[in-house]
């Protein structure tokens, strides 16, 4: 009996430190270390993964030798000896600053439980400092095992200076989300751009052996190629996507080999291209015109950012395998070729990649560079729809059907409105621009957006998070930015020959976003303000005699993970009846990248048991799917029935452990004034009281706990009701002209061509009500 109360005590001093008790108590020390980085690959199966990253990253980086030299130079200038040299060796310096220092060195070490993307680092940076514009946040979201991060060994002032300065300034959190929305939006650009110069350089060539065929035709056979790959979209890549590692592994094979052949029958002096003085004498002549051929060169680097947003399906050491020892060598080998190539032949530089193919091996090379073509495209609307999926998850994108089209990866995903808007964007583009030198202008921006913001936030995690040394953070910062933007400014320069496209198509997608993100959080803010308070609660079931509670489960969403939403008074206001059971659901996303199933669910009791009301979170990561609604309500039932046992536990070890100290006080209190016989007698007897006391409580406690439980499964036989509100959402009076138009609408003209709630929750529509709530922002 001392034991149990010991056990006890620990148990009161819990729930003394909680404050209240939840399931996620029990739960989360059921899972330690849910995802732990330090986890180890088998050599084998990190070069498998290593193989299969070549296929789905580095696509879009491969085909980037069908269009530099072309796009950096014009067949009506053809380049000097010189120019060559000095623009293959920008090539050379670009692609080992950028892909391979930046990157594999650093860049992938900022991984977010082995997810890499903008969204990735804004969520380190947001668990690591209270930064984030997402006001339904709770203390026990840190607890979670994915949201844990490594624990500094040392306090270091500086970080603490940034994290405290970013904390305190609104200012600082709305630049953090809008360089995080600003580089999301680039990627969606890619997805536009990424397919119509890839297919469109690859089907060019045909044209040296078929003269006949004009742009015209060109254009025509791309648009038939984009309007296949989009079509196909719906079957997933999973049935496909065991050909894509074998097909781009051979193109680096055959680019790199050609390369070598080019460099033994043209000219083997190309390899003075590594003497940086190159690049400063291509500048000394070529001045301002060699700074607008940047534009061409930057190309080069066209999918670097692959080899981070894709990270999360594989681990970092394969991808840094694969790119050093295939990726970039490869890459190496077909520029160096190719300007061995154009040191001979310098006026076939508007064809430069399909003019070094010898002879015998131009068709096999034709047929696998549209395929290479064709891969590079999916990898990039594959990464669209997750990034998509991604900022639904955070509330910064209209509500979109999101679907699965793979049963082993929850990543693999398929968004319908996304796809054909792409398609006809692809579509519009090819026709209009025609050739891949004005489609590059358009390319290298969206490229070199996403590259500035993902120096910016690794930045701020060197300071903050890795606590790195300031002059290295500085190093890193000043190093890669200065080149970016040196790069960026020289897209800007051709602005109106393309390069208008992707700031046109951001901007809109970042004013979409913000307005979203901006009103969703507005609509929280107005429930918060309007919660229904407990007194008004416990007089609406207890006083209304009109009220009556009607067999089965209703479960009513809310963006509240706190307090009672107004909205329940509209359901008792309209119906005049409450389920036998209510439970309150917040689906909210965290910033991290999944939560375990074991700790998705957050169950607590609203007021008194007899009202049999509850409240239930459920928290996904940004990569998490929604649990299909079958799934979803055992899983929900499983919560209540653990929540339940918890807690009646819990206060059986409260109610024994205030019975031992009642007993403790009046045992001392009587023990002097007894004879030794007496007292032994009066132990044994005061021993069968506590014992007989102790055996009643427990015996009260599991009726009461079968009571309920039984209660609660008889209401899911009665059937589950979802209660959600049908929104409608103004501008006061009051607010100001822009408010008003970005309310009444921006948000009404996204809202109108956006999928309802509760299609987004996957709600059955057979088992829903809905009441109109007007939400006055």
């Amino acid at each position: 009996m001392m034991n149990g109360g010991d056990d006890a005590v620990k148990a009161q001093n819990k729930s003394r430190t909680l404050g209240r008790l939840d399931s996620l108590d029990m739960e989360a020390s059921r899972v330690p270390g849910w995802q732990d980085l330090n986890k180890g690959f088998s050599t084998a199966l990190i070069l498998k993964l290593a193989f299969e990253s070549i296929g789905v990253i580095y696509g879009d980086l491969g085909t980037s030798p069908l269009y530099v030299f072309s796009s950096t130079f014009t067949s009506d200038n053809p380049p000097r000896r010189d120019d060559v040299l000095g623009a293959l060796c920008l090539i050379i310096y670009s692609l080992s600053l950028i892909p391979l220092i930046k990157y594999v060195v650093v860049v992938l070490s900022a991984n977010d439980n082995g997810n890499g993307g903008t969204f990735a680092l804004y969520s380190l940076i947001c668990r690591y400092a209270k930064v984030s514009r997402f006001q339904n946040e709770q203390v026990e979201d840190q607890k979670l095992s994915g949201y844990r991060l490594p624990s500094p060994d040392r306090a270091v002032r500086r970080a603490a200076k940034i994290k405290e300065a970013l904390e305190c300034s609104a200012f600082a959190k709305g630049t953090l989300l809008l360089l995080t929305l600003l580089g999301t939006c680039a990627v969606m650009g890619d997805g536009v751009l990424t397919p119509v110069i890839s297919v469109l350089s690859a089907v060019d060539g045909i044209q040296i052996k078929k003269a006949s065929l004009t742009n015209d035709h060109v254009v025509l056979i791309s648009v038939a190629i984009l309007v296949i790959i989009f079509s196909i979209q719906r079957f997933g890549t999973e049935k496909v996507a065991f050909l894509f590692a074998p097909c781009v592994f051979v193109w680096f094979l055959l680019i790199s080999g050609i390369g070598i052949f080019n460099i033994v029958k043209h000219d083997a002096g190309i390899f003075r291209a590594f003497n940086p003085y190159y690049i400063i004498d291509y500048f000394r002549r070529n001045g301002k015109q060699g700074w607008i051929s940047l534009g061409g060169i930057v190309l080069a680097l066209t999918g670097t950012e692959a080899m981070f947003a894709d990270l999360g399906h594989f681990s970092v050491p394969s991808v840094r395998i694969a790119f050093s020892t295939v990726v970039y060598p490869s890459l190496l080998a077909a520029y160096i070729g190719q300007g061995a190539y154009l040191l001979k032949y310098p006026e076939d530089v508007s064809q430069t990649f399909y003019k070094s193919i010898p002879g015998p091996m131009f068709w096999p090379m034709f047929v696998v560079a549209v395929g290479a073509a064709i891969i590079a495209s999916q990898a990039m609307i594959s990464a669209v729809f997750s990034i998509v999926e991604q900022s639904l998850a955070l509330g910064c994108f209209p509500t979109v059907k999101v679907v699965h089209t793979s049963s082993k990866f929850a990543g693999q995903v398929y968004i319908p409105e996304v796809n054909w808007i792409l398609m006809i964007l692809c579509i519009i583009v090819t026709g209009s621009f025609k050739t891949t030198s004005y489609i590059g202008n358009a390319y290298g921006m969206t490229v070199l957006a996403v590259m500035l913001v993902t120096t910016t936030l690794v930045t701020l995690i060197m300071l903050m998070i890795w606590q790195t040394k300031l002059y290295l953070a500085l190093a890193f910062f000043i190093i890669f930015g200065t080149v970016e933007m040196v790069y960026f400014t020289a897209n800007l320069y051709k602005f109106t020959q393309g390069g208008w496209l992707p700031v046109a198509f951001s901007s809109i997608l970042v004013v979409a976003m913000a307005v979203w993100h901006y009103v969703t959080s507005r609509k929280y803010k107005f429930e918060s303000d309007n919660k229904v308070s407990m007194t008004s609660l416990i007089s609406r079931l207890e006083s209304d005699l009109r009220l009556s509670r009607v067999p089965g489960i209703g479960l009513m969403y809310t963006q509240l993970v706190q307090g009672v939403p107004p909205i329940f008074d509209l359901f008792v206001d309209n119906m005049k009846a409450l389920h036998s059971v209510i439970v309150f659901v917040s689906v909210k996303h965290l910033p991290i990248s999944f939560v375990p199933v074991e700790e998705r669910f957050l169950v607590r009791r609203v007021g008194s048991k007899e009202y049999r009301m509850y409240r239930t979170v459920v928290r996904y990561g940004y990569m998490d799917s929604l649990i299909p609604h079958q799934e979803f309500e055992d899983l929900l039932l499983g919560s209540l029935e653990e929540f339940i046992k918890v807690e009646a536990f819990a206060l059986t070890m409260l109610d024994e452990s205030k019975h031992h100290e009642n007993f403790d006080e009046s045992e001392d209190s009587s023990s002097d004034s007894l004879h030794p016989a007496q007292e032994k007698k009066s132990g044994s007897g005061s021993s069968q009281e506590a014992y007989a006391a102790s055996t009643s409580l427990i015996h009260q406690r599991t009726e009461e706990l079968e009571t309920e439980w039984e209660f609660l499964s008889k209401a899911r036989i009665d059937g589950v009701t979802y209660l959600l509100g049908s929104s409608v959402v103004e501008a006061s009076p009051s607010s100001s002209i822009g408010k008003r138009f970005v309310v009444n609408v921006l948000y009404d003209l996204l809202q109108r061509l956006s999928r309802k709630s509760r299609v987004a929750l996957q709600i059955p529509h057979k088992n829903l009500v809905e009441v109109g709530i007007t939400y006055t922002l």
